[in-house]
């Protein structure tokens, strides 16, 4: 809901890159290239019990309902965070601004190193003598060239992905384990990034002129395909799902599948807390393989209006066909990073292509300077792609608040987020930063919900009261 480890993060936009050449650990991996499937994270919260009375002036007095103000409330919320937790939340969320000018700063590091030390060619030249098969040549040349890019990107990913979390409070994994699934997370980036790039580069030789638009078809094609899959046959491979068996949780969310027509018969749990103190859950797949999932932090740090309202957000995402929107919207993107990469790396080619050795696009040996442009067109665009995702997470908590009807249940899970999320930032932060609504946002549009329902005449619990 309130996005993952997303970490979200969210598709493509904690990379900064359109290639997976950058994208190698767990969370710059699978989860930007499944970011569409919209999985949640929340932060750490107190074992489940019986949720904690809202605020004062976060109540409703059912004398005079019409006196609640949503502003007066929203402001409430908020201020039951204490201030030591406030700052620290800030922190963490604010040198996230600096590891995404890192990440770009660093991704176009490795790729000119690759070009002028002609390391790039040099792997081009051995493919080449290595084999006289096209497809072959590109998959030689494309394990090594991911393989030294993931080992000269990995002490940012140490300390991004390792270190940090530990930092703040929001990974128990021990370095071993962490490392073991780092690798089992590169593996699959070399079956999946030689795939794409071997379909790319058949592309690039068979259209030189046109391979901007095909090349978005492809992509477009392999990010369906990646988004879809994944929760199924990836995700397994770092973590156990099993059916849920506490029927006070599992009933409530299955009824509200049923009620917006989701195909499933069970909820899966996660054993996620191997990995993070973080919560998540997803609604995912198509054609048979539609599943509901949340781990086993949800189920231990949330309390069942919470987890009422997190589901139903989740389910807003699948039924709002948000997955398929993004992956087009985001299409519509890669089409012009493409026609805009197109021109300057005919150019650059004409300008340093003999001294990097690179003899045009169809040349794999042109890789990173590729990278280098796409990555430029997707840091400068950080602010527009925030906005497009961000843009459907308002729409499915819109989705999960008239579902749910749990307005004190938002508000606690918003809050929650606070522990690794800016709670109150100003516009400009949140426009550019922020892929998901703010804390803020988010308990403004809970308690606006909760003053039209009641003046609406519904009670506080959100039950419509019936005459007797």
């Amino acid at each position: 809901m309130f996005p993952r480890r997303v970490s979200y993060r969210t598709f493509l936009l904690r990379n900064r890159s359109l290639l997976l050449p950058f994208m190698f650990n767990r969370s710059n991996l699978i989860l930007p290239l499944v970011g569409v499937c919209l999985t949640i994270a929340l932060s750490n919260g107190a074992d489940a019990q019986e949720a904690p009375t809202p605020p004062p002036a976060a109540r409703i007095s059912a004398e005079n309902p019409n006196s609640f103000d949503p502003a007066t409330a929203t402001q409430a919320w908020l201020d039951t965070v204490p201030a030591d937790e406030r700052a620290k939340s800030d922190a963490y969320f604010e040198g996230g601004y600096w590891l995404i000018l890192w990440n770009f700063l660093l991704a176009v590091a490795i790729s000119i190193f690759l070009l002028a030390s002609r390391t790039s060619a040099a792997l081009r030249d051995f493919a080449e003598r290595a084999a006289k098969f096209k497809p072959l040549q590109v998959a030689l040349y494309a394990v090594p060239s991911l393989l030294l890019m993931y080992i000269l990107s990995f002490p940012l990913n140490l300390y991004q992905n390792f270190y940090r979390e530990h930092q703040y409070g929001f990974a128990p994994q021990s370095f071993v384990p962490w490392f073991r699934e780092q690798l089992i997370a590169l593996s699959v980036a070399l079956i999946i990034g030689t795939i794409l790039l071997i379909v790319l580069y058949a592309v690039f030789r068979r259209a030189p002129r046109t391979w901007w638009i095909w090349g978005t078809i492809v992509t477009v094609i392999f990010l369906f395909t990646v988004t879809f899959i994944a929760p199924i046959y990836i995700e397994p491979l770092f973590n156990t799902y099993k059916p849920l068996s506490n029927p006070e949780i599992r009933d409530p969310i299955l009824a509200m599948a049923r009620a917006n027509e989701i195909p499933v018969k069970q909820v899966f749990e996660v054993d996620a807390s191997r990995q993070t103190t973080r919560v998540s859950a997803n609604v995912a797949g198509f054609l048979g393989t539609t599943r509901i999932a949340l781990n086993d932090n949800l189920l231990t740090q949330c309390t069942l209006p919470e987890i009422r309202e997190v589901m139903a957000h989740e389910m807003g995402h699948y039924v709002l066909n948000h997955a398929a929107k993004l992956i087009t919207y985001f299409g519509i993107f890669v089409f012009i990073a493409f026609a805009f990469s197109r021109t300057l790396f005919e150019v650059a080619v004409k300008r340093w292509g003999n001294k990097w050795s690179v003899r045009g696009i169809a040349d794999p040996a042109g890789l990173p300077l590729l990278v280098v442009f796409l990555s430029t067109f997707v840091f400068v665009l950080t602010p527009f792609l925030n906005t497009v995702v961000r843009v459907t997470e308002r729409e499915a908590d819109a989705f999960g608040i008239n579902t749910a009807r749990e307005p004190d249940g938002m508000a606690k899970v918003a809050l929650k987020l606070g522990a690794y999320r800016k709670l109150n930032p100003t516009p400009l932060e949140e426009f550019i930063f922020f892929d998901h609504p703010s804390g803020r946002a988010r308990i403004r549009m809970a308690m606006d919900w909760k003053a039209a329902n009641l003046s609406a005449g519904e009670s506080a619990s959100g039950e419509i009261p019936t005459n007797r």
